[in-house]
């Protein structure tokens, strides 16, 4: 029965080579764009190189103040003093890695301008994300304790700076009129890695500003690493219990909130302005609305050609429902005939997805971007592909089963 129906699927869409051009060109557009989104985002919040151990991670990045009054609130990156005095202190974490955030400044290799990102880290950081050492090595807890004038770049930097095919190690980067020696060169990291991608990576203790006061408010962030994914709850209890402990004496500021929150709990918490749990719900259901709306409008296209072909072919169906099929049976055959148009269509989309993320990949237009078509972005893509084609073949099969066989057989006449 299937073959049938494939056979005179194959044949319809022969027959009509404008319709089928149009609903393949609709079909794989959509497909190119979700699968090319759902790569994008999936390069945002997998584990990617260096971040290998994100299972095990938490990370914190922000504290807010607050009255009991209500006419009070301040919130803002944490402090080095607060995680020097408090959260260094914490006992359930394997490791705590204290980092900047990066920031963007100048540097004049041979009188031109080079724009590069800049972190400030400790030793753990080293030992948590798992860079790839192409030359050279990191700095060690001696180097770190004596604030010595030495970088990590990438290779990207070094390329940059240095030229291609030359070594960096043990030549000097001269960024704000500071002078640090190169000894380590490290694979570059995607910016899609936000916590970890940096062009150049000193020591903290380097950093002009930030290092000293009693304010809980900074520039700094933390990555806690569990020794096993069942203890994050552990660490998360013992950062409350912290937080209790710390002193904000000041007026007005009778509430101190924060918390150490997975990967995509932090991504969203402060980007989505949520104070009570996380904003990850609120992702999910945006992301949600988008793609129902982005399939919405093809889709009422495809529906709006698929009623026109079942127009067309209304002599055919009054004579087969004249000589005995059911509706069902003309239901089945024309959601196949429209899933194997989808198909087709999904396939085209596959492979034009294949080649827009090598072009947005090379393009430069995010830096060291590396988006892949992964088992996950697979089956993220033949899901939308099947509500896409139900979408749009329901109703049309639908207008199909309920036409009167006369009225069928009078509309070519």
């Amino acid at each position: 029965m299937y073959k049938n129906y494939f056979k005179i699927a194959i044949a319809v869409l022969k027959r009509r080579k404008f319709f089928t051009f149009i609903s393949l060109f609709g079909i794989s557009l959509t497909l190119t764009t979700l699968i090319v989104l759902a790569a994008f985002m999936e390069a945002m919040i997998s584990p990617n190189y260096p971040d290998v151990n994100r299972s095990r991670e938490l990370f914190i990045k922000s504290l807010k103040l607050e009255s009991l009054k209500g006419d009070y609130s301040m919130s803002g990156s944490v402090s080095f003093y607060f995680i020097n005095d408090f959260v260094a202190k914490m006992k359930t974490p394997e490791k705590i890695a204290i980092h900047s955030y990066r920031n963007t400044t100048n540097a004049y290799p041979n009188d031109r301008k080079l724009e590069l990102d800049l972190m400030y880290i400790d030793v753990n950081f080293w030992e948590i994300y798992q860079f790839k050492f192409l030359e050279g090595k990191p700095f060690n807890e001696e180097e770190l304790k004596n604030a010595a004038q030495v970088a990590v770049i990438s290779k990207s930097m070094s390329n940059q700076y240095f030229g291609e095919d030359v070594s960096a190690i043990g030549k000097y980067l001269e960024v704000n009129n500071e002078k640090y020696k190169v000894i380590g060169v490290v694979k570059t990291v995607p910016s899609t890695v936000t916590y970890v991608h940096s062009d150049v990576y000193l020591p903290y203790t380097l950093a002009k500003s930030g290092m000293k006061g009693t304010s809980l408010m900074g520039n700094y962030l933390v990555t806690l690493l569990a020794k096993s994914a069942a203890d994050l709850p552990a660490i998360q209890a013992e950062y409350q219990q912290l937080l209790k402990k710390v002193p904000h004496n000041e007026k007005g500021q009778d509430i101190l909130t924060g918390y150490a929150d997975n990967y995509l709990d932090s991504f969203t918490r402060n980007n989505f302005g949520v104070v009570q749990g996380s904003g990850t719900d609120r992702l999910y259901l945006l992301i949600g609305i988008i793609v129902f709306l982005f399939l919405l409008l093809p889709t009422i296209n495809l529906m709006n050609i698929n009623v026109s072909r079942i127009m067309e072919r209304s002599s055919e169906i009054g004579v087969r429902k004249a000589f005995g099929a059911s509706s069902r049976t003309l239901v089945g055959q024309f959601l196949v005939e429209n899933m194997i148009l989808t198909v087709l269509g999904s396939i085209i989309g596959l492979l034009l997805s294949v080649v827009v993320i090598q072009v947005l990949n090379s393009s430069g237009v995010i830096a060291n971007m590396d988006m892949q078509i992964n088992f996950r972005v697979l089956c993220y893509s033949m899901l939308a592909c099947l509500v896409f084609g139900l979408m749009s073949g329901v109703y049309p099969a639908w207008r199909m089963s309920k036409l009167n066989v006369v009225t069928a057989l009078k509309a070519n006449n």
